[in-house]
Parts: structure tokens; sequence; C-alpha cells
């Protein structure tokens, strides 16, 4: 529709939440370019991306070998988190931040900031911690997914309760996970690779359930289910 205010901004502007991922994970892809481009960092720079994936990544077999042997650093802890900066390729970080722009947009502009960064980065930690519980990966976990789809959990109950609210089905908002996790099993059929969608599958549902408790009226919601479920 046609705004004939001269004022209007040509674009809806971005939650500053998300403009700090964005910046924050475009901000470290950029650098990687740059760095195999030989624009930065000398002829030893190429190997940036590779040497950051060593130190930053989630490794299942460190992880075990940290429970096993009961020695938890706080560089390898920080593993949890770290690893949704880092990502394979130009391509693989891309299709994160359109997720992040579009999804981190309308959970931003309802939820506070803070319970976006904490839906975040807790679908990330425990999307990995679960990953290398419940799985024996040989594989590292990178990439911004799990953390990603725990925004699409939230998004997911935002649109549930909306849709509730106005009397509607509010099942038709999982549709998008539904999408996702078809087209993820198709991939997977087809073309093999790691088991990397677990991981993002139980950022989903951490995210979902954050947003139940982290949402407006959150507390009273949960208070409420509890004295339901004492009742019975």
């Amino acid at each position: 529709m046609y705004d004939d205010d001269l004022n209007a901004r040509p674009f809806n502007p971005l939650p500053p939440v998300v403009i700090f991922l964005c910046c924050l994970i475009g901000g470290i892809e950029l650098i990687f370019q740059a760095a195999e481009a030989g624009f930065i960092g000398g002829p030893e720079a190429i190997g940036w991306r590779v040497a950051a994936m060593q130190k930053y990544a989630f490794s299942d077999k460190l992880f075990d070998w940290m429970r096993v042997n009961g020695v938890y650093s706080s560089h390898n802890m920080l593993r949890f988190v770290t690893y949704t900066f880092i990502h394979q390729s130009m391509m693989h970080v891309l299709f994160a931040l359109v997720f992040l722009l579009a999804l981190g947009k309308y959970v931003a502009e309802i939820m506070h900031p803070l319970a976006v960064l904490v839906i975040f980065f807790a679908s990330a930690a425990v999307g990995a911690l679960v990953y290398s519980i419940a799985l024996d990966e040989q594989y590292s976990i990178i990439g911004a997914y799990p953390a990603v789809y725990g925004l699409i959990g939230a998004y997911t109950w935002l649109r549930f309760s909306r849709l509730q609210s106005e009397g509607k089905n509010g099942f038709h908002a999982f549709n998008l996970i539904i999408f996702f996790m078809a087209i993820m099993l198709i991939f997977k059929l087809i073309f093999g690779g790691t088991n990397d969608w677990f991981a993002e599958l139980v950022g989903f549902f951490v995210g979902f359930v954050l947003a139940v408790i982290l949402s407006p009226n959150g507390m009273q919601r949960v208070q409420a289910i509890l004295k339901l479920a004492r009742q019975r």
C-alpha cells in the first residue's frame, strides 16, 4: 500500500538485537572472505577459517572426553555458543542471516531483547548438549542454525498463541517447522551428510518452551498451567 508520508522510512526498521546478531555473524564471515581473497592477513590468513573451526567449533568427541575426565575448561565450555559464529562458506551464512532477519525481527518486535538473546544462545547450547549426549558423532557442529531454529520455535509459539486468541486453528503455526524438517529429510535422504539437523530440532523445542515463559505474560501463563496441573 502506498504511504504518502514523505518522511516514512523506505524499509521497516530492524530491532537492535537482530542487527547486533547479524553484524556479529556476518562480520566474522566477511573477515574470513577477505582473508581468503588475500585482502588481509597475508598468505597464512587463508587458513583462518580452519583454525577458527578447530578452536571454536563444538566437538562431540571433545565433550565426551571432558565428561569422562571431568575436565571442563572455560574455553571448551564456550564452544557451546561460539560455534554459532563459524560457518563453512558465504552461502552457509547467508541462509542463516535470512532466517535471522525474518524470524528474529518478528520475535524481537514482541519479546524483550534480552529474551531474544537468551533464546538464541540457549537454543545453541542445549542443541549442542543434547546432540552430543544422544548421538555419537565424529563431526563438529558449526553454524548459527540451532540458534536460528530456536527463534523459529519462539516464532511458532507467538504465532500459535496469536491464532488461538483470534479463535483460529493455532496448529497452523507449526507449518513452518514441518516444512523445514521435510526439506532437511529430503536432503538427508538424497545427499546424506551429518546429523546437525538433530541439534537444530532440539534448538526449535528449546526456543518454543522458552518463548512460553519469556513472552509477554509468560510467567502468568506458566503459573496458570501449574495451577491446572495441581488441580488434576
